[in-house]
């Protein structure tokens, strides 16, 4: 197939550009169904009658209908869609992409999915999905699957499909709650996913930046400390990895906190500690359940990231072990290229 895609780069190089927009008019129509044109456009940031020359041609071909409510996409649209998804893949070279990321970053496993979630929000599903994929493979029966928050680790529980081919599996939050949206909150994705596997979870009502003294209290009921020791013993570890100055701000820290860790080039957080691209500890503050030597120590372990503002903070977590899967988005993937060069 290799051969065949570098042949029509040459002889037809405005193919991958044309075949590209194409491909995203129909994701987003599936995904956003039923759409109208002008909201599509907008989508597309494309003129309107780029969009209706566009559409036109798609639903000569019956892959999408045109009704009174906006457009839908036809079965023979979605089975398209699917089966583009790994025509993209090798179009755009992303599994060439992967192997220089796993000679840069030395890590194992990274899978990166088409597109750039600060471009295209709809990347978070094709992320989703991948991450539901390699969660059914590395689970067992028994385990505990440890779940952090935040929006794209909603997005998993939202792709991810009803599986039942484990047993007895208990999803916990893998850290206290943080900030104030209930959807991307560990506790309400973690119950997502417990229903989606037919599972069991228990919930951890504490926030993530409790001063210590208050949690040294509360360890003192036998259900908290039950559950805090049930999270040291995690299986499988799905964890979003986040900015360094969007979780400072998440956490209420003060100003001069925040401008102390910039000064100090801190580019990502997780469980607690503020990094430096190299990986190195910046700061550490008060975290509820997971720590960094817990997180050393779990056997299965998938790092989640999408969009290329994220490619800093991806290279500081990929440095703390080098036995994780990275799941990451084309955005961020190629912004680590052009960082390391």
């Amino acid at each position: 197939m290799n051969d065949i895609i570098n042949f029509q780069k040459k002889i037809i190089p405005e193919m991958i550009e044309l075949l590209d927009k194409r491909y995203n008019i129909l994701r987003i129509i599936y995904h956003n169904r039923p759409i109208g044109r002008r909201t599509l456009a907008n989508y597309l940031n494309l003129g309107e009658r780029v969009v209706r020359s566009e559409v036109n041609i798609l639903k000569k071909q019956k892959l999408l209908e045109v009704k009174s409510m906006g457009m839908n996409i036809t079965e023979d649209g979605v089975k398209i869609i699917e089966d583009l998804k790994e025509f993209m893949y090798q179009l755009k070279g992303l599994s060439n992409l992967e192997d220089q990321l796993k000679e840069i970053l030395d890590l194992k496993d990274i899978f990166v999915v088409q597109g750039d979630f600060d471009k295209d929000q709809y990347v978070l599903s094709d992320i989703g999905n991948e991450a539901s994929r390699h969660i059914f493979n590395v689970i067992d029966d028994n385990n505990i699957l440890g779940i952090t928050g935040g929006t794209t680790m909603a997005k998993i529980a939202e792709e991810m499909p009803d599986n039942n081919s484990v047993k007895d599996i208990l999803v916990l939050p893998a850290r206290g709650g943080i900030g104030r949206n209930l959807e991307t909150q560990s506790n309400n994705i973690s119950a997502k996913i417990a229903e989606k596997l037919g599972g069991n979870y228990k919930l951890l009502h504490i926030p993530d930046n409790i001063g210590r003294e208050a949690l040294d209290t509360l360890m003192k009921f036998d259900e908290i400390k039950s559950l805090i020791d049930s999270i040291k013993k995690i299986d499988v570890l799905v964890f979003g990895i986040g900015r360094s100055d969007t979780m400072a701000q998440r956490r209420n820290l003060s100003k001069d906190v925040i401008e102390s860790l910039e000064n100090k080039g801190s580019v990502a957080e997780a469980f607690g500690y503020y990094f430096n691209i190299k990986g190195e500890i910046i700061m550490e503050s008060n975290t509820v359940g997971l720590n960094l030597e817990d997180f050393k120590n779990i056997k299965n372990v998938i790092g989640v990231a999408a969009g290329s503002r994220k490619a800093e903070s991806i290279i500081a977590i990929a440095a703390l072990r080098n036995d994780i899967t990275l799941i990451i988005d084309e955005g961020a993937a190629r912004e680590i290229l052009e960082i390391v060069k």
